[in-house]
């Protein structure tokens, strides 16, 4: 007579996410995988995470990463093609991060059309160094053109960490606000953390992301996942469609 244990029934994911929306993941074009072997191991690092797909978001600075859907098409084949050989199967699209500069704005007049995801969704982000101060014109631009814009990490922006009102001010504008989920650990330090509480316990924020750039960062969300499921406390993400 043979006893079998029985198996134990597979526990549900800590991690808020199982579509990535936001992420530096393509091999060698900006500051996330400087080549292939790193981009797939970050895939399979997603992947232990529980996330089943993702967007890939590489950055477009005029100055920095002035990259095009020709660089970054180019980048998300590679990737594809290596992860197909390997037999890892993790759908993944590409849209873009935009940094809100002038370049920017003058595509949007001249009707270039912009890298989205989700249709017309359009991931970008302010300044580092330099805080904005023609908010509503930026939203009405970008609106206009038909886009909804989608705010990288706004907790991140130190600038703003004096004054919190100003995240609800910006949803009031349309943008749609997306927390990095190592700003709910403290990796960015505390202000950051305080300022992603803020936005999670005021119901502003619209989307998560991982903004997954390196193996640092990847090792802090899988050995602080359950913290960070109930940091953030409820799945998002759900309604996020990949254009596959």
């Amino acid at each position: 007579m043979f006893l079998f244990k029985k198996s134990k029934p597979k526990q549900k994911s800590p991690f808020p996410i199982t579509v990535d929306m936001h992420s530096h993941v393509l091999p060698g074009i900006d500051d996330g995988a400087q080549d292939l072997a790193t981009a797939v191991h970050l895939v399979k690092g997603m992947m232990a995470l529980g996330i089943k797909s993702a967007i890939a978001t590489p950055h477009i600075k005029s100055q920095d990463f002035p990259n095009t859907k020709e660089t970054i098409s180019a980048a998300h084949s590679s990737l594809t093609g290596e992860l197909e050989k390997q037999f890892i199967h993790f759908p993944i699209s590409y849209a873009a991060e935009y940094l809100m500069d002038e370049v920017f704005f003058e595509n949007l007049k001249e009707k270039v059309p912009l890298l989205t995801f989700n249709e017309n969704h359009v991931l970008v982000e302010f300044s580092w160094a330099i805080e904005p101060i023609f908010l509503e014109k930026m939203a009405y631009e970008i609106l206009m053109a038909g886009y909804k814009p989608v705010l990288a990490h706004p907790e991140r922006y130190n600038y703003f960490h004096d004054n919190f009102k100003v995240y609800n001010r910006l949803e009031e504008l349309g943008f749609l606000l997306q927390v990095n989920l190592l700003s709910t650990i403290g990796y960015h330090g505390m202000p950051v953390q305080k300022a992603a509480k803020y936005l999670l316990d005021n119901d502003l924020v619209a989307l998560l992301g991982t903004d997954l750039h390196h193996d640092a960062g990847l090792q802090a969300m899988i050995t602080n996942a359950s913290e960070i499921g109930n940091f953030v406390g409820r799945s998002f993400n759900e309604t996020i469609q990949l254009d596959l």
